[in-house]
């Protein structure tokens, strides 16, 4: 596989840990990063459409034109953007990922949260 997509947290201590595991992951050559700050509250709150338009037309890029057929919601401790425990960051990563099915078909689309030692863990 190429491509494959993540939409991330802006933090720059999820971003290689994530990059690596997709990379390893889905033998993936590179990685579409599409960030915000708490991107999963975004998406699961559905509720400030300019950001929510945002992030999917970046994802409608990396799945149209690079051919992504993954795409990974990320959810990560110590998070500035989105102070909020695990379980209720595991919950808007769910609810992001049901919205974000609504916009494509056949592709993947996957669960991870970043650990307090930086480590990827599949939760979807």
């Amino acid at each position: 596989m190429e491509f494959v997509s993540v939409v991330n947290c802006m933090d720059g201590r999820v971003q290689e840990p994530v990059i690596n595991w997709m990379k390893k992951k889905y033998n993936a050559e590179y990685v579409d990063m599409i960030t915000e700050p708490g991107p999963i509250k975004i998406l699961s709150d559905n509720s400030d459409k300019c950001l929510v338009d945002s992030i999917k037309s970046r994802l409608v890029v990396s799945v149209e034109k690079h051919g992504s057929k993954v795409i990974a919601v990320v959810g990560h401790h110590d998070c500035a953007g989105n102070p909020s425990d695990k379980q209720t960051q595991i919950n808007q990563i769910k609810n992001s990922i049901n919205l974000i099915k609504t916009w494509f078909n056949d592709v993947e689309i996957i669960g991870l949260w970043v650990n307090e030692k930086w480590q990827v863990e599949k939760v979807f």
